[in-house]
């Protein structure tokens, strides 16, 4: 949340905090069971927006990626030209704040319904929000969570039978800066209090630590809180700020959640490049895009810091840079979206899918990679791209997408064998009938290569706060492993997360704590702790791991 009433980020501790996202392994959420088995066993009933196989689709079976933007309808109830402009800008979802009268003047139920018509009259999907439940203590949150349930109970009689339009995001960030240990079940509570009052609505839940999962807490239990919901009707949402830095941790954490078969949007993101120490949001949509996956920029209009504004004073005509880029960038919504076909967009009268793509063929195998080609689909208006996915069993994980009919996939394990098969779409959302699957065995290869990243993310007098991150840079994971440095200024640690140090003069030695156990072939974790200094802080030159040299930066 980037709340039009708050002069700073509404995370003031994050990058303090940052260091606390000692992220759990792709291997703890990969070996979750695919999502698609939940919904088979619960019969989730497709009435309207719905999620299946880990993809969210229309009530006609589309499937249907979020396009959009945030807009602060609470704080400005006026600006209804908004959706209007949004929509002329290209993007087939809006986010709607509202507030529940926990902090705000509650939405009435009239005003929701006009926005609910509002947005269906200028064709976009709309993601209803509560903002009241934004950045509370762990107990507090629980509270706020299970109050925004209820003033979605009191809207029934609005929402119901707008379940092709309308997606229900309970709370927005109801943890902040504390410990959310206790994420999973109020989540779960609130959840089934809405299934229980009859919603079928597809609901939207965001991630603890203001919406960014720092401590990799939502990326770690959402098997558990998808589980409970019978429907199967579910989406998570990720907030991607300033916890996530680099491409390869972007792309970490969305590949953890299609792996495991687990439906995800980035619901908030934004601003201008290397702000705040953002990453790079052209990242996100590139690696959204790529996934399949929505996104939601924050905001359109009426932050306190304009610097976030996409439209400068909601005049669609004065885009800011970072609204240039989020409409008009190479992944931007001008490019990616595509209308809902309940608005008639994505030819809504195409039903008939492509046949089955042809056998793929293996090629350039090597011990991480290997590139596979296979005979082109045919449809009676045209083929768009192809889903590539790993079969294990009866479950299967997409790894790959392509424009055409071949596609290198990376980041394979050596000497490993897998079962490769692909999937046509059009621009409908039509999917084929799966492929044939061809089976590849990669070659051997070395392992235990690693690099590790340093840096002081803040000090003061006689003391400092840093960050490690170690990534595998091999073709194998690497489990239980120690990390070894050497202090040259006198340095002392003396309190860490994400590992547990031993230190006898210089020499510092680090082993992980149980989520930081794994690291994956080409993953990371990410270390933090708190340290002594004297005068100076100079950096560890060399690092280890499992006695093996590291590259360094």
């Amino acid at each position: 949340m980037r709340s039009a009433r708050s002069t700073t980020r509404t995370h003031p501790l994050a990058r303090l905090l940052a260091g606390l996202a000692a992220l759990v392994g792709l291997a703890v959420l990969g070996a979750l069971c695919p999502a698609v088995a939940h919904a088979q066993a619960t019969g989730a009933r497709a009435t309207g927006l719905h999620i299946s196989d880990g993809r969210l689709l229309e009530g006609n079976g589309n499937d249907f990626v979020m396009r959009g933007v945030n807009h602060a309808h609470t704080w400005y109830p006026n600006e209804t030209q908004s959706l209007a402009d949004i929509k002329a800008l290209g993007a087939n979802t809006v986010r709607v704040v509202l507030a529940d009268g926990h902090r705000w003047t509650a939405n009435s139920a009239a005003d929701v319904a006009n926005v609910v018509a509002q947005c269906k009259a200028n064709r976009l999907i709309c993601v209803l929000e509560v903002h009241d439940t934004t950045g509370y203590g762990e107990e507090a949150a629980a509270g706020t969570l299970d109050h925004a349930a209820d003033y979605w109970i009191g809207l029934k009689s609005v929402l119901t039978g707008e379940e092709n339009y309308v997606i229900i995001n309970i709370g927005n960030e109801p943890w902040g800066n504390t410990n959310p240990a206790g994420w999973t079940d109020p989540t779960i509570a609130a959840v089934k209090k809405l299934r229980g009052a009859g919603f079928e609505h597809t609901i939207m839940v965001d991630a603890p630590n203001w919406g960014q999962d720092w401590q990799g807490v939502m990326r770690a239990n959402a098997q558990a809180v998808y589980d409970a919901d019978t429907t199967g009707n579910l989406i998570f949402s990720i907030h991607m700020y300033s916890v996530y830095d680099t491409a390869q941790e972007i792309t970490d954490y969305l590949n953890a959640f299609v792996n495991a078969g687990l439906p995800l949007v980035i619901g908030e993101f934004g601003g201008p490049a290397d702000q705040w120490g953002d990453p790079d949001e052209d990242t996100m949509m590139a690696a959204a895009e790529r996934l399949d996956l929505g996104y939601l920029a924050w905001s359109w209009s009426g932050n306190t810091d304009p610097i976030l504004d996409l439209a400068i004073g909601f005049d669609p005509n004065q885009l800011s840079s970072w609204g240039q880029r989020i409409f008009h960038g190479a992944n931007g919504i001008a490019q990616t979206s595509r209308e809902a076909t309940v608005f008639g967009g994505g030819n809504p009268g195409d039903t008939q899918a492509p046949t089955a793509p042809g056998t793929p063929a293996a090629s350039a195998v090597t011990a991480t990679s290997a590139t596979l080609t296979w005979a082109a689909a045919t449809d009676n208006v045209g083929v768009t791209g192809y889903d590539v996915v790993r079969v294990t069993g009866g479950s299967e994980t997409k790894v790959a997408v392509s424009t055409g009919s071949s596609v290198t996939v990376t980041g394979l394990t050596a000497a490993t064998a897998y079962s490769f098969a692909v999937y046509a779409r059009d621009a409908a959302g039509n999917r084929s009938a799966r492929s044939a699957a061809v089976n590849v065995t990669t070659a051997s290869g070395p392992s235990g290569i690693c690099s590790v990243g340093y840096r002081a993310t803040n000090e003061w007098s006689g003391g400092f706060q840093g960050e490690i991150v170690i990534r595998n840079t091999g073709t194998t994971a690497v489990s239980g492993w120690t990390l070894g440095f050497t202090f040259a200024g006198g340095q002392t640690v003396t309190n860490m997360w994400g590992g547990t140090a031993t230190q006898s003069g210089g020499s510092v030695s680090v082993t992980p704590a149980s989520y930081t156990s794994t690291i994956a072939a080409n993953g990371s974790v990410t270390l933090g702790f708190i340290g002594t200094k004297g005068a100076t802080n100079p950096a560890p030159t060399a690092f280890t791991l499992n006695g093996a040299a590291c590259a360094t930066g």
